[in-house]
């Protein structure tokens, strides 16, 4: 099979993760009869300095023309550093999510064995952890209208969803638990706000289509403590935008790097596919950025596109790199692999599993050629 990927780099360590994303998709496609034919494209800071935009219309026009999205990350300390800019990179993510109609972000939480020491959490209460946030992506208070008084001394960011928006990704959450353990946990603030009222009421509604998945409705104060005290309990944790955003970068505590963590933003039509860690600009170009989370995100597409089997062994390939203690700084801090090296592991794991072990203190890496 053949497809055609935009790939958005963006900024800071982007470039570094998502061609080690790219490297694990062309073996796959060695290995697998299939051909990625990657195009690439300005996004975030990088984009406002070429083009004034942080989202420029020919990035949108490619995005709308590919078979899905291969996402970087963005940001700037310039932006960061200057609350009264008016033109900010992560407005090029928000309106690629909005023109593209991405309203599921779907985030995997897990716990791997090998790692159980990396998280600052106790052995005990993160093992077996295996969960996945279903946030929803295009409402709520991120898109909401913006007001700010001329003085600059008050200011407010409306909340709003409607009953579609919900029901959207409600189908998709219950969808995806009537294929794992059944239980989906709505995370809201109902007590308090009329929003979350509003998702109670059609999430309730939605759950009788669903007999066989079980509804547990959760506050999000006590959600955000069982994500420490418990996280086992959870299977599909569903919620708005602003509480998924917050949950699941609590979350990624748990498997003890957020270079670990992928994601997925889903559409009726389009598709985008992104680590969760951010632009992490001060470890750009030292080769010591994770591209774990990157190349775990090339897996969630290959889902996607229903390569199962495909997918399957690219995180069979993550798995052996993190047995192996092929890892970056992030989860060993003298760990001599960088993000070439990892990467490199992997790829070659894809195209020829079991031609790579250990000797000594290095990799060595057999017949196989790396992409």
């Amino acid at each position: 099979m053949n497809f055609k990927i935009a790939v958005l780099s963006g900024d800071g360590i982007g470039p570094e993760v998502t061609s080690q994303a790219k490297k694990a998709l062309n073996a796959i496609g060695v290995v697998y009869n299939h051909e990625f034919v990657f195009e690439e494209a300005y996004i975030g800071s990088i984009a406002i300095e070429k083009t004034g935009k942080p989202l420029p219309d020919g990035t949108l026009n490619l995005c709308r023309n590919t078979d899905s999205i291969l996402f970087g990350a963005i940001g700037s300390p310039k932006y960061d550093n200057d609350p009264t800019a008016n033109v900010r990179p992560e407005q090029g993510l928000l309106s690629l999510r909005k023109e593209l109609g991405l309203f599921a972000n779907i985030r995997p939480i897990k716990a791997y064995p090998k790692l159980m020491n990396k998280s600052p959490i106790k052995k005990e209460i993160i093992q077996g952890t295996d969960f996945i946030v279903y946030r929803e992506l295009n409402g709520g208070m991120y898109f909401g209208e913006k007001t700010t008084n001329e003085e600059g001394t008050y200011a407010s960011d409306l909340c709003e969803y409607s009953s579609d928006e919900i029901s959207k990704i409600t189908h998709l959450a219950f969808q995806a638990a009537q294929l794992r353990l059944k239980k989906v946990t709505l995370v809201d603030s109902s007590n308090v706000l009329a929003t979350s009222r509003l998702w109670r009421k059609v999430v309730t509604k939605i759950a009788k289509e669903y007999p066989d998945v079980t509804l547990n409705c959760m506050y999000v104060v006590n959600a955000a403590t069982q994500i420490i005290l418990n996280p086992k309990q959870f299977d599909i944790l569903l919620t708005d935008n602003l509480f998924g955003d917050i949950l699941s970068d609590e979350a990624s505590v748990i498997s003890g790097s957020k270079g670990l963590m992928p994601s997925a933003s889903i559409g009726e039509k389009y598709s985008l596919f992104e680590p969760t860690h951010g632009c992490y600009y001060e470890a750009k170009g030292k080769n010591i950025a994770n591209p774990v989370a990157s190349i775990l995100s090339a897996a969630l597409m290959l889902e996607h596109f229903g390569l199962t089997t495909e997918s399957k062994k690219v995180i069979a390939a993550v798995e052996k790199a993190i047995i192996d203690k092929v890892v970056t700084v992030d989860l060993n801090v003298d760990s001599i692999f960088g993000t070439n090296e990892v990467g490199n592991f992997i790829v070659n794991y894809i195209l020829n599993e079991g031609d790579t072990y250990f000797k000594g203190d290095f990799v060595q890496i057999g017949q196989s050629t790396i992409v």
